[in-house]
This record gives structure tokens, C-alpha cells and sequence, in this order.
């Protein structure tokens, strides 16, 4: 299955009586909502001595996966654009793969490109 075929199998899911700007604001509430529980589980794998529940997790993720179809949805853009145009940033972030002296001067190379509007 295809990311596009995703988002279009996901999106015969969602309620027909939303609007746009509805369907906007449910997608991104629910990413943060499915995010909060996905970090639930890995909390208490980390902190509470509960062994990693990867099932559980994976079904988050996919409900992340859902929400996200969702918010692309609303923006009218297909789920491929939106993760091409992610792989188009860390490239251009990380040219040779991730680099931990990047990484940390990011914020300041990122103030002087912006302008130090950030």
C-alpha cells in the first residue's frame, strides 16, 4: 500500500458532517491526543517497570498515522507531499545524515537564516 492509497483507505473513516476547518482542527487535537498516549506507554515501560507493550503502540502509531492522514485531508495536500516535502527539510538540515554539532548549533543557524525571528 502506498502512502496516498493510506490516506484515502483512512479517509473513508472520516465523518462526512465535518467541515473543513472541522476536520482540520480534529486532526491536529488528535494527533496530540494519540501522541499523549503513545508517550503514556512508553512512560510506563521507562519510569513504571511495565514491560514495553509494542502491540499497544503500534495500534498508536497507527492512530497517529490516522490523524495525520486527516490534517493532510483538511490541507487538501496527499499524505506523499507532506512526506516528501519533511525529507526535503532534513536534507537540506543534514546533508550527510544527522550530525550531532548540527544539531546543536541548529537553533543559532537557524536564528541568522530567519533573521533572528524564530
Amino acid at each position: 500500500m502506498t502512502i496516498n492509497e493510506y490516506q484515502k483507505l483512512a479517509m473513508r473513516t472520516l465523518n462526512p458532517a465535518l467541515e473543513q476547518k472541522d476536520v482540520l482542527i480534529n486532526g491536529v487535537m488528535g494527533l496530540c491526543g494519540e501522541a499523549g498516549e503513545a508517550i503514556d506507554i512508553v512512560k510506563k515501560h521507562l519510569a513504571q517497570g511495565h514491560a514495553l507493550d509494542r502491540d499497544a503502540l503500534i495500534k498508536e502509531l497507527g492512530d497517529v498515522a490516522w490523524y495525520l492522514a486527516e490534517t493532510a485531508y483538511a490541507l487538501d495536500v496527499p499524505l506523499e507531499e507532506v512526506f516528501c516535502r519533511n525529507i526535503e527539510k532534513l536534507k537540506a538540515r543534514y546533508p550527510e545524515g544527522f550530525d550531532v554539532e548540527k544539531s546543536l548549533n541548529r537553533m543559532e543557524l537557524h536564528q541568522q537564516e530567519d533573521g533572528g525571528n524564530t
